[in-house]
């Protein structure tokens, strides 16, 4: 597995591992397979492992801290801090300092390490200036704590303000064939500052890959059966955009999850696909995209689907701040 090199000189395997699914949100899972996924991928040379605080509320850290144990020097650790889930089933936003020092040391017990290489803020907090945020992510990087900060679907705006706080060092976003959200002034504005783009949900959730095609086959618990790209006519005309990226896949000899990371790969040395999965056999098709070169009409035709139908979450009040 190649490299690539994120802002700050944070560098990775060209394709990190989005260990999401491996705890919450997308149906069943299997530890064990999980763990076993994790140590395959850094078999294979995606050292780039991305977890979350909020992902299966604190047991996805605690599943990537088991399978790292003993490696850790082989491993890019990536966390996030900053959805808060309360006792009655509340979420909310939380940037302010005081539980930004706690998050972090929350974080590293849950994985049993004594530093991340990268921590993002995984939503902006409305109510807290940026700079008030990013000031106490800080604390965590002189502490020792923290290599490098990142921040999550954050506006260019805010990403100026946090910059001139502290480096940042890698900007996550969702970003696919069917999301260019990133593209525009968000974009610019990292490479304007030397920040990377970690593009999470490169498959568009699996859909691109044609792991499924409706949301009637998965999962009573999967979160994706409540997402508006999935339903009504949305997912009709989602299904008709898919069936292009399979049909220049299947031209190519490749699997269409090969041919959605090989068009992210080919947006820049500065963007690192992070596709999810809890299975090895996904995750060897995936290593394999990196070898999948495109041509130009090959490009010309994936550009020409254009964006998804419908909003990526059914509630997008914090995307974008």
């Amino acid at each position: 597995m190649k490299t690539r090199t994120l802002g700050q000189g944070l560098t990775v395997s060209e394709q990190g591992l989005g260990c999401m699914g491996m705890s919450a949100w997308y149906g069943q899972t299997d530890e064990q397979e999980s763990i076993a996924t994790i140590r395959r991928a850094l078999e294979l040379g995606i050292c780039f492992l991305d977890t979350a605080d909020v992902y299966g509320l604190g047991k996805n850290e605690q599943l990537v801290g088991k399978a790292i144990a003993g490696r850790r020097d082989e491993v890019v650790l990536a966390t996030k801090f900053g959805n808060r889930w309360h006792d009655d089933g509340r979420r909310t936003i939380d940037g302010s300092p005081e539980y930004v020092r706690s998050a972090i040391d929350a974080s590293l017990q849950r994985l049993g390490v004594d530093h991340v290489d990268l921590w993002y803020q995984h939503r902006v907090d409305a109510s807290t200036p940026i700079e008030e945020t990013v000031g106490a992510m800080k604390e965590a990087v002189d502490a020792g704590k923290v290599k490098h900060i990142g921040l999550s679907e954050a506006g260019a705006e805010t990403i100026r303000r946090a910059h001139a706080v502290h480096p940042i060092t890698a900007l996550q976003s969702e970003y696919s064939l069917w999301t260019r959200d990133p593209e525009g002034a968000i974009l610019d504005t990292c490479r304007d500052l030397g920040i990377g783009l970690v593009a999470y949900s490169p498959l568009g959730r699996g859909f691109l890959a044609g792991r499924f095609s409706s949301p009637d086959e998965l999962d009573e618990d999967d979160s994706r059966k409540s997402h508006p790209r999935f339903s009504g006519d949305n997912l009709e005309r989602n299904q008709h955009l898919v069936h292009t990226v399979k049909e220049v896949a299947a031209e190519k000899g490749v699997t269409p999850a090969q041919l959605a990371l090989a068009w992210v790969l080919s947006r820049g040395d500065d963007v690192v696909p992070i596709p999810g999965t809890k299975r090895r056999t996904y995750l060897e098709q995936n290593a394999a995209a990196s070898e999948v070169e495109l041509t130009d009409d090959d490009l010309k035709r994936l550009d020409a689907i254009g964006e998804a139908a419908g909003d990526r979450y059914a509630d997008m009040s914090s995307i974008g701040r």
